[in-house]
């Protein structure tokens, strides 16, 4: 195979998630579990994905966090569509969707987490911002390769993107997107590309994702589909499980809190696969 593949390579994605309160069977209009949302966008340069976690602690202030994570998500999947983005900077996209959220006529309150994958298609690269503690995982022939960085201002309290009401401002943690941690690396086709909010990365540790990730049989949706679903629901099973020693727990231990069990919270995946593009 020669060094230089002239083809162009596209994301084949599927995407499945709970909200916390699913037994209640909400799913919000667009691709929103709870208060997580997501978004898969194509453009004739780059696929892109991204996924947004809304911090509930603003419901303690009448505000529904979901409108945060499900308007930033929204903006920038626009965004993209319009082909307003060079895909070598996720954070321009991140940047300008929490501008456009600022600068919105009815003042929309509410902070989120956000991490946001491009995929290249000609140059075969991956470019990732991550600004808080969602995230994502490269794997090949079964191992995670390139895995992004949880950005934590202290313990369970991550970076995020905020918009305040006047009296609170100062008060409220508030981070920019510059502050979100990028990457750039080269892919290859039949790389897998996982990228979930912290309801999955807390509740399930690598080896475990990695061992559903094997019942991938190709790259034909269903089969993403399926496995994106398995994911998920494992995750979701795993957060009410009081007796599991779950990474978030681990995590909590090593912050010198006595903690057990799952982490009840809204779970969302995107499974992607590295493909030959079509139109």
């Amino acid at each position: 195979l020669s060094q230089t593949d002239s083809r162009d390579y596209s994301l084949v994605t599927a995407s499945c998630g709970f909200g916390k309160d699913f037994r209640k069977g909400i799913l919000k209009k667009g691709m929103c579990y709870g208060d997580d949302a997501c978004f898969v966008a194509r453009h004739r340069s780059a696929d892109v994905l991204g996924v947004a976690d809304g911090v509930g602690g603003w419901r303690d202030y009448g505000v529904d966090p979901s409108q945060f994570s499900g308007t930033l998500m929204r903006t920038c999947e626009r965004l993209v569509k319009e082909g307003r983005f060079v895909p070598s900077n996720p954070v321009g996209i991140l940047t300008a969707g929490y501008c456009e959220l600022l600068q919105n006529k009815v003042p929309l309150l509410g902070s989120s987490t956000a991490c946001i994958v491009v995929l290249d298609r000609t140059s075969h690269r991956l470019h990732t911002a991550n600004l808080g503690d969602s995230g994502f995982l490269v794997v090949r022939g079964g191992e995670v390769v390139h895995r992004s960085d949880e950005q934590q201002h202290y313990f369970n309290t991550p970076f995020q993107l905020s918009i305040a009401p006047p009296e609170a401002e100062g008060v409220v943690l508030s981070d920019s997107p510059d502050a979100a941690d990028s990457t750039s690396f080269d892919v290859q086709l039949g790389d897998i590309i996982l990228t979930a909010t912290d309801g999955l990365f807390d509740n399930m540790p690598d080896y475990m994702i990695l061992q559903e990730l094997k019942k991938l049989k190709n790259s034909n949706y269903e089969s993403i589909q399926q496995t994106a679903r398995s994911i998920a629901e494992q995750a979701h099973e795993l957060a009410y499980d009081p007796t599991y020693m779950s990474p978030f727990a681990q995590f909590a231990c090593d912050n010198g809190l006595n903690v057990r069990g799952g982490k009840p919270d809204d779970i969302t995946v995107l499974l992607s696969i590295v493909a030959e593009y079509t139109d």
